[in-house]
């Protein structure tokens, strides 16, 4: 399973687009419209981190075998300036193991400007429990399993 081929409902609510994941590097887009927003009219930090998480997350998931996916373990984010208008986030696998990842990941306004930046450690599974019922990752065309 490639890292582009993942169901996210969430990421489908953002309206983040997935442009490359190869090689341990990955690049999305998002046009900020006004539900990306805070009250000051900037994008929301919320937003900004939810980039940074898939945008590392995806890099991982380039490197990963068939059938593997990853969950984050822990984040450390630091905001540089505002967001506003269409941003781009990257991310890179820093190294890995065969059960861990570690990745870094900024965010960038459309004149390059560094709007955040973040470091990550993601953890690779195949399937995921979920209380007593273990969970696989859904892929495009699935139908949610609710």
């Amino acid at each position: 399973m490639n890292a582009l081929s993942i169901r996210s409902g969430f990421i489908d609510h953002l309206g983040i687009e997935l442009l490359r994941a190869e090689g341990g590097e990955s690049e999305l887009r998002l046009s900020l419209a006004a539900q990306h927003l805070n009250s000051w009219e900037v994008m929301h930090g919320g937003v900004t981190m939810a980039l940074l998480d898939i945008a590392m997350s995806t890099a991982c998931r380039s490197m990963a075998p068939e059938g593997t996916g990853v969950v984050t373990i822990e984040m450390k984010t630091s905001f540089m300036q505002p967001g506003a208008g269409e941003m781009r986030a990257f991310g890179c696998l820093l190294h890995r193991s065969t059960t861990m990842a570690y990745c870094e990941g900024e965010v960038r306004d459309a004149n390059g400007k560094l709007v955040a930046k973040a470091m990550g450690t993601f953890k690779y599974l195949r399937r995921l429990a979920v209380g007593r019922d273990v969970r696989e990752q859904r892929r495009p065309g699935e139908a949610r399993g609710d």
